[in-house]
């Protein structure tokens, strides 16, 4: 599959590509379930721009990549309608919505002295961020428990993936991805696959390690992480980048973090867009601006080079392998991070919108915009009321 392959009938004007890649863009709520399937209906069933069976080789292909998954899957869709500049137009266009909107929120709750209201709605969505983590986790649990398959060895190691990356990022969010690998390559190994095709993909890896680095240059290794490191779906991004952002580099308090967190839930387009509000928070609008572009370029590269070659990476073996053991890692690694995020709590009223917040998910099994926004308004009334604020 290449873009010479690409039906005369299915090449799409690239004015056409920007106005529909923005508009989803613009109304992509809800993260990557939501992104699919407002691509499969726009290039599947309204289109008829991409075949079915291939559409579903797209998400299979790029959940095998790092990063964010949804992102790339509206770039392949671009590079197989246009090409590589159809790729590069379609990629921009779906992310920059949500990029401005999550930048003029963090220019407003990130301010030197917001008001008391703001701190109160920053406050409230951020206590249900931990509620939100576990919620995430939970929903990845069935597939990736049909994808170890049947077996007590399998089943075992499944459990101990999943408890090595709850712990990790509990205690080591930084080297997470560390783990993460580890994981995936034990499995490799457990299956009896040689693995030189996982270790093709990981160079990357070998360099993992602390640097002496700070300000945009922290914001640019902290995005480098998220955007070319992160396995398992957005959320894997938390633990990995709350360590950095708060202790190692100082780049903004607990409180910030938090509704950093709760800002990449509620805005359009990806959740990885989180890192440019750690960038804003170091270096106004141009740390932003820095954050997203190193984040999101591997996405860009992932797909204009392994386009091409898709076909061949979801036959590997030991690529799959290596995910089947990657995956309840990434799960444990999500709800692990729940621990480090309720511990950045600072008052006890933020405890009870917590509390709340996991009977909405748990118990009546509802969407995460409104749990955010409810905790957010409910943040605002006890500040109003006079509640503690921490910022």
């Amino acid at each position: 599959m290449s873009e010479g392959d690409v039906p005369t009938g299915a090449r799409v004007g690239l004015a056409t590509i920007a106005r529909e890649w923005t508009r989803i863009g613009c109304i992509g709520f809800g993260g990557p379930p939501a992104h699919i399937a407002l691509l499969r209906r726009l290039c599947v069933t309204d289109r008829g721009w991409i075949a079915a069976p291939e559409f579903e080789d797209g998400i299979a292909a790029t959940n095998l990549l790092p990063g964010p998954a949804s992102t790339q899957l509206a770039i392949f869709c671009a590079w197989r309608l246009r090409g590589a500049i159809g790729a590069v137009v379609g990629g921009l266009c779906f992310i920059v919505p949500g990029l401005v909107v999550i930048l003029a929120l963090a220019a407003l709750f990130l301010e030197q002295r917001p008001p008391t209201w703001v701190l109160g709605a920053a406050a409230g969505a951020g206590a249900a961020v931990p509620a939100v983590a576990v919620n995430a986790a939970s929903m990845l649990v069935g597939s990736s428990w049909t994808r170890m398959g049947p077996g007590t060895a399998r089943r075992f190691r499944w459990f101990a993936y999943g408890v090595a990356g709850g712990v990790a990022a509990a205690t080591i969010g930084p080297f997470l991805v560390l783990v993460l690998v580890a994981c995936g390559l034990f499995e490799a190994a457990a299956r009896r696959d040689s693995g030189h095709g996982v270790r093709a993909l990981f160079p990357a890896v070998l360099g993992h390690a602390a640097v002496a680095i700070g300000g945009l240059g922290a914001v640019a290794w902290i995005a480098f992480k998220v955007g070319a490191l992160s396995y398992g779906g957005g959320f894997v991004i938390v633990p990995l980048m709350q360590h950095d952002a708060v202790t190692t580099y100082h780049l903004m308090s607990n409180a910030q973090f938090l509704s950093a967190v709760a800002l990449g839930q509620v805005t359009p387009g990806p959740v990885v867009q989180t890192v440019a509000v750690v960038g804003y928070a170091s270096g106004r609008l141009g740390g932003g601006l820095l954050a997203a572009a190193v984040a999101f370029a591997p996405s860009f590269l992932f797909v204009l080079v392994g386009g091409p070659r898709f076909d061949r990476l979801r036959a590997n073996r030991s690529i799959q392998a290596f995910l089947t053991g990657a995956g309840p890692a990434a799960i444990g690694a999500i709800a692990g991070s729940a621990i480090p995020l309720g511990l950045a709590l600072a008052h006890l009223w933020q405890l009870g919108v917590l509390f709340l917040a996991a009977g909405w998910f748990l118990g009546l099994r509802r969407g995460v915009v409104p749990a955010i926004v409810g905790a957010g308004a409910l943040g605002v009334i006890a500040a109003l009321a006079g509640a503690p604020l921490g910022h």
